[in-house]
């Protein structure tokens, strides 16, 4: 069995942002230090910090008074940042920068009195964080389709704005139907999409080509990974999600010598290799790594978590 490994795959810089500021909280201010939802979208990444002393909560008020508390990665709503602030709770907002990019983004439009529509998706805790963050109506749309019914003028000032985890394939077609209805509409450049998300993206559809089935591992919660398996077998090629090795059907496999194998942004690495351990279990596996795009990007942690630098002349 062949198993084409995508490139790049599994954590982004926003991810590995945000597990290592609660390592690093957990390492200054000892257990526990609380997390704000899930930090990621993934089960396995949650249970390691919990087993480290972090505490996952879903609202402000279970935070004890006093306890370091931690923003996910997804971004939170105003109101979650005034309760913090209104008890005087030490915040570590791990949000993601390019997510935080996207709330400046909105506010700008707004202050420019314009009409904001986010593409994203419903209950998402991104979106939900994004529009708590703006001060104005936001209207949320999916589709190219949902474009229609929105209630506004086609003259009306707007603006759009996406969520991160969708990426300019995604979005190309809600935005041409939004720029075909209205006349006075402005959005981001397309090299402000999460560069995570697309190129995770490009390389499924560039797998797809020699893949005979593509197996994705991530978090059934995860939009980045669900988008990833929806990719595959939009390329026609028979595609799973799945949590981790113990989730694999050899049934997928029958008649296959040639797997394509992801993760999610939110996927460590070791789930990775956990699944090729398990497909050696089958028969003679070799692993070829794809070309691809090598991401050297880092985001700065915060300030009070990040080293001192040495002193001069010592």
């Amino acid at each position: 069995m062949r198993v084409i490994l995508a490139q790049p795959r599994g954590f982004c810089a926003g991810v590995v942002r945000a597990i290592e500021i609660v390592e690093r909280a957990l390492d200054k201010y000892h257990a526990p230090v609380y997390v704000r939802h899930e930090i990621v979208h993934n089960r396995h990444v949650v249970e390691d910090l919990k087993a480290k002393g972090a505490v996952f909560v879903e609202e402000i008020d279970q935070v004890p008074d006093g306890a370091h508390v931690v923003f996910s990665a997804h971004g939170v709503a105003r109101s979650v940042v005034d309760a913090a602030s209104e008890r005087g709770l030490p915040v570590l907002d791990a949000t993601c920068p390019l997510v935080s990019k996207v709330h400046a983004q909105a506010k700008r439009y707004v202050r420019h009195g314009r009409h904001i529509i986010l593409i994203g998706h419903a209950g998402h805790p991104e979106v939900e964080g994004t529009i708590g963050q703006i001060k104005a109506p936001v209207h949320l749309i999916s589709t190219a389709e949902e474009v229609a019914a929105l209630d506004l003028p086609h003259d009306a000032p707007l603006a759009y704005v996406t969520q991160t985890t969708l990426s300019v394939d995604d979005t190309r077609a809600v935005i041409e139907a939004l720029k075909a209805r209205f006349s006075n509409i402005v959005g981001p450049d397309t090299s402000d999409i999460c560069y995570a998300t697309q190129h995770r993206q490009s390389a499924v559809r560039e797998m797809a080509r020699v893949a005979e089935v593509i197996l994705v591992v991530g978090a059934k919660n995860s939009s980045n990974s669900n988008r990833l398996c929806e990719i595959g077998k939009e390329e026609g090629v028979p595609s799973y999600l799945i949590d981790d090795a113990s989730a694999l059907d050899i049934a997928w496999l029958e008649g296959k010598t040639t797997v394509g194998l992801t993760a999610g942004a939110s996927a460590p690495e070791e789930l990775i290799v956990e699944v090729i351990e398990a497909l050696k279990k089958l028969g003679p596996v070799t692993v070829e790594p794809m070309e691809g795009v090598k991401e050297d990007i880092e985001f700065r942690l915060p300030a009070e978590l990040r080293p001192r630098p040495a002193p001069v002349g010592a």
